[in-house]
């Protein structure tokens, strides 16, 4: 069962997102175990502060580094297996399936959510493992970046989709856009389902989908295509695309 706590200012966030949908069945399977705390409680002042000025000036507040220390460090102690920390912040490195699939196999994630200016840098340097940034846009905390990352994640672990391969075809996890889906009916106001999906020809069918992932890999998302070895009938079909959109 992989472990996910999460480290946040704003626990009831996070209530609807881990309650519904795949994310609460995966958790009622024992696929995953949620966390959510409230980092406020491991603060050491009466008051419960979690941020204060930056020195040397500056707009906005920054968050402390002693929560967060000391709720990373009984989180640790309390885990049979090293952690992975999560920052989510704007400068992390830029999430990707790729990244979801790494972080899939791991025992025990552990996100910091931060809200405010910024964290104070010894969290980065002493405490965190891992940084990422769901886009280049600035949210106001870490929190909806967590339950993207979240629900990336979980989704791949073992008997949490309906289908095992589900997730096998999805955009990126091939490296190309997922072809286009058809269902009944067959003919729906004049617009009718390409003949090759219902000819019960399941060699063609595989053909049609790849040769669809292409096109709309090649149309929407060209980046993509320089980061896979395509298998020369792909390249012959991707030619092909090429001169038909001309």
């Amino acid at each position: 069962m992989m472990k996910i706590d999460v480290l946040t200012l704003f626990p009831e966030m996070f209530d609807g997102v881990l309650g519904s949908s795949i994310l609460k069945r995966a958790a009622e399977n024992q696929a995953v175990e949620y966390n959510v705390v409230n980092f406020r409680a491991y603060a050491d002042n009466k008051h419960q502060t979690v941020d204060d000025y930056p020195y040397g000036g500056g707009a906005g507040m920054v968050l402390k580094p002693q929560p967060i220390f000391d709720a990373v460090a009984d989180l640790r102690e309390n885990s049979a297996s090293a952690p992975r920390v999560i920052l989510l912040c704007p400068q992390g490195e830029k999430y990707t399936q790729k990244k979801a699939e790494e972080l899939a196999d791991l025992d025990h994630l552990i996100f910091v959510c931060g809200h405010y200016e910024g964290y104070d840098e010894r969290i980065r340097e002493h405490v965190v493992t891992d940084e990422i940034s769901i886009g280049d846009f600035v949210l106001t905390g870490g929190e909806l970046g967590a339950m993207v990352v979240i629900d990336s994640v979980v989704r791949l672990l073992p008997g949490v989709l309906g289908k095992e391969e589900s997730h096998l075809s999805d955009s990126f996890s091939t490296g190309l856009l997922e072809h286009p889906h058809y269902t009944r009916p067959a003919d729906f106001r004049g617009m009718k389902v390409p003949d090759v999906l219902i000819s019960g020809n399941h060699r063609l069918i595989d053909e049609w989908r790849t040769k669809e992932s292409l096109r709309r890999t090649v149309l929407r998302r060209p980046d993509l295509l320089e980061h896979i070895e395509l298998s020369p009938v792909q390249k012959k079909w991707l030619e092909e695309i090429k001169k038909e959109n001309k």
